[in-house]
């Protein structure tokens, strides 16, 4: 079992629930677009926010930012440890080191210093795509080796300065890569894991590569906190968490949505439905379980199972709550409001705070 680090009000490792975070894609220095893109994320669900800090305007608009939101922040920082240094003064709840660029001591040891003057923890966050060269391969390229010496040597020297309110990263594009450098890692520290695919992709791909990446590596017990990293919106980056998380029994929060494949038995577009009740009910934080069938065949089997369910038949279906039927017959039109209001009606009221929250 990992070590307990704190951040912010929010424990992670230790066997702590799993914490999931995102990082903003706004320029920092535009506060009111950062602190709205925040407040976005936490309607999601996000538990812990990071923020690139790469100048100096950057590391002005901080304190202003960690005023306005509700969830822990941590600054991103790479090759000035000044900016680190400016980001511990203006009240951040973590650093995010990189050891492929913030390399030197002597200037570790003040960022360590000063982090542990503040009582934050500090993120060592190696990445392939940014290993200092010393750290690369024969050929110019990085590896899991590689990766592991370096975030090592970073540790070795917060170590030296006493200091050990570590988080550990070891990210690459290379899915295999990745498993295999947290696997390494792990056996060399008992620090709190933070978990990710680097640069995965679009939502799309990028949310494929890093289910299969992180669910091997959560399945196998590594892994404190979690980020999903995708090109866009990052909201998109914290459903993709929480999907992860469900589908390993980890996390619970919000729609859990099956729904057939569908074949030609199915007399209803079932497809069409299953997006008007996802989109109806994406305010949903309290865990509840929509099977959505369109025929007999595990429909019923499916649908004792959830919460709320439907199985189809020619241009109509019935509605079950708790495994029992509701409803029979509805219209094929009908269905998809006649699931949210049972959904909802369930649930008792439409927003409800995430039961499994550490």
């Amino acid at each position: 079992m990992t070590r307990r680090v704190d951040i912010g009000g929010i424990v992670i490792g230790g066997g702590a629930p799993i914490v999931v975070q995102s990082m903003t894609n706004t320029p920092t220095a535009d506060i009111a677009a950062t602190v709205a893109q925040v407040g976005r994320l936490v309607e999601a669900g996000c538990e812990i926010v990071r923020v690139a800090v790469p100048d100096a305007a950057a590391a002005a608009a901080l304190p202003a930012i960690r005023k306005a939101i509700s969830i822990p922040l941590v600054a991103d920082i790479h090759f000035d440890h000044r900016l680190a240094l400016a980001a511990i003064e203006a009240g951040v709840n973590k650093l995010r080191l990189n050891p492929g660029n913030i390399t030197d001591a002597a200037k570790v040891a003040e960022v360590a210093e000063a982090a542990a003057q503040a009582r934050i923890p500090i993120r060592v966050g190696a990445n392939s795509g940014s290993l200092a060269p010393s750290y690369l391969d024969a050929h110019g390229r990085a590896s899991v080796a590689g990766m592991v010496e370096s975030a090592l040597h970073e540790i070795r020297l917060l170590e030296w300065q006493k200091f050990t309110n570590i988080v550990v990263s070891l990210k690459a594009t290379d899915v295999r890569m990745t498993i295999d450098a947290y696997r390494a890692i792990a056996r060399e520290v008992d620090y709190p894991l933070h978990v990710g695919i680097t640069e995965a992709g679009t939502v799309w791909e990028g949310a494929i590569r890093s289910a299969v990446g992180l669910g091997i590596l959560l399945a196998e017990g590594l892994g404190d906190t979690v980020r999903v990293s995708l090109a866009g919106d990052p909201v998109e980056e914290v459903k993709a968490a929480y999907e992860i998380l469900r589908s390993l029994g980890l996390r619970q929060r919000g729609l859990d949505l099956h729904v057939c494949p569908t074949c030609g038995r199915t007399g209803i577009d079932l497809a069409a439905i299953a997006g008007e009740v996802r989109k109806a009910l994406a305010d949903i934080a309290d865990p509840v379980k929509v099977a959505l069938m369109g025929c007999v065949v595990n429909g019923l089997g499916e649908v004792k199972d959830a919460d709320v369910g439907l199985v189809g038949s020619k241009g109509q279906g019935s509605i079950y709550v708790d495994g029992e039927v509701v409803a029979k017959a509805v219209p094929e039109a009908e269905l998809a409001t006649e699931i949210v209001r049972a959904v909802r009606a369930r649930l008792g009221r439409g927003t409800i705070a995430d039961r499994n929250h550490a």
